[in-house]
C-alpha cells in the first residue's frame, strides 16, 4: 500500500471511531469505558496520520 494510501485508510479509520463515538454517547445507556476507549483509539489513529503527514 503506497503511503498516501495507507493515510486515506487511516483518515476514514478516524471517521469511523468518531461515528461510533457519537453514536455510544447518544445511546441512553452510554458505556463511559467504551468511549474512553474508543477516543484512545481515535487519538492513536490521529497520532499516526500525523507521523505519516510530518515524514512525507
Amino acid at each position: 500500500m503506497t503511503t498516501e494510501g495507507h493515510i486515506a485508510a487511516l483518515e476514514r479509520r478516524h471517521q469511523e471511531l468518531d461515528r461510533q463515538i457519537q453514536a455510544e454517547m447518544q445511546s441512553t445507556k452510554a458505556d463511559n469505558l467504551m468511549v474512553s476507549a474508543l477516543k484512545r483509539k481515535k487519538l492513536e489513529v490521529k497520532d499516526e496520520i500525523y507521523r505519516f503527514n510530518t515524514t512525507s
